[in-house]
């Protein structure tokens, strides 16, 4: 096996860590009250399983109008990371 080989293997293996979901997640702003939703506490569980990601979150208010934008872009902050094959995102609240 080649260097090029090996280090594909090796990033392929990377786990991501809770850290690192939190870390992106700061910067996903509701942009009506202009604080991340980690800053809020609306992110409420987060659970790895190998190269997928559960993140469960609650909004400021259950008829949010902007909950379809914040749910899309907690899973594109999440699958953007490194490790991270598969996000979902489920509301509770």
């Amino acid at each position: 096996m080649g260097i090029i080989e090996q280090a594909v293997e090796a990033k392929a293996k990377k786990m991501v860590t809770k850290e690192e979901i939190i870390r992106a997640l700061e910067e996903v702003v509701d942009p009506e009250i202009g604080l991340s939703l980690v800053d809020m506490d609306l992110i409420k569980k987060i659970l790895i399983d190998g190269d997928k990601v559960k993140v469960k979150m609650t909004l400021t208010a259950p008829g949010c109008p902007l909950a379809n934008m914040l749910v899309a872009d907690v899973k594109r902050k999440v699958e953007s990371l490194e490790g991270v094959k598969e996000a979902e995102v489920e509301l509770v609240f």
